[in-house]
């Protein structure tokens, strides 16, 4: 799909600061919905003690910051992105619970253990790194602490599949582009999860990042998976 990493970074930066303004829309109408219900998952699966400090990994405009903060009322929230529009958005749309900073997700801020618990939610796919990111999620996580990932991934019922192609190599480039102009966008979208690894290869992934107890559950009809990993001592 890229020539190069570079060119990837490159494109995935330019194309979310474009999606900034109706991103959240987007989420919430390609979804149906059900992007709540998956924050509301991915947060439950953090486990935050009382009064934990967590990273939320390329944060968007906030929607896994805010479910965070609906779960864990006392938690402090460390939220992160490497767009400087979702940035500025994403501080509007939040409450002053949730600290804000730009970073690279391959080059996080943060020294080692600084946090409960990292989340990160659709963003593993655009990367142009998987394993650096994981691995530096590992690193500012604190021994025992979990690292949580919710990703997009393609179905592997026979007969959802070929329905779920149609959906979103049809419908949602369509929708996308009527409501925000972005075209190459919504094209984009379908083929980076139909070219990403497997629910096994995420897995894999973790462990080599140095997380153990990897586990993952599948949601909405097979389309999303739920990864929690656990850093060793």
């Amino acid at each position: 799909m890229f020539a190069s990493a570079e060119e990837k970074r490159e494109f995935t930066r330019d194309l979310f600061s474009r999606l900034a303004p109706r991103y959240e829309l987007l989420n919430v109408l390609i979804s149906l919905g059900q992007v709540w219900g998956w924050r509301r998952a991915a947060a439950d699966a953090a486990q935050l003690p009382s009064g934990g400090r967590v990273l939320d990994v390329a944060a968007g405009e906030g929607g896994v910051s805010r479910a965070l903060l609906a779960r864990y009322p006392e938690a402090r929230v460390m939220a992160v992105d490497f767009s400087p529009q979702m940035v500025r958005l994403g501080r509007a749309r939040t409450d002053g619970r949730v600290r804000w900073a730009e970073g690279d997700a391959l080059r996080l801020p943060f020294p080692d253990g600084t946090f409960d618990a990292v989340l990160n939610a659709f963003m593993l796919r655009n990367v142009v790194d998987v394993q650096a990111a994981l691995a530096e999620q590992a690193r500012v996580v604190r021994p025992g602490g979990r690292v949580v990932c919710l990703e997009m991934t393609w179905p592997r019922s026979r007969w959802f599949r070929p329905l779920f192609h149609l959906y979103f190599f049809g419908w949602v480039p369509l929708l996308g582009t009527l409501l925000t102009g972005q075209r190459d966008a919504y094209r984009y979208l379908p083929r980076s999860v139909h070219e990403f690894l497997p629910p096994e290869g995420v897995a894999a992934a973790m462990e080599r990042a140095g997380l153990r107890r990897v586990r993952y559950r599948l949601m909405g009809m097979g389309t999303v998976a739920l990864y929690v990993g656990e850093r060793g001592a």
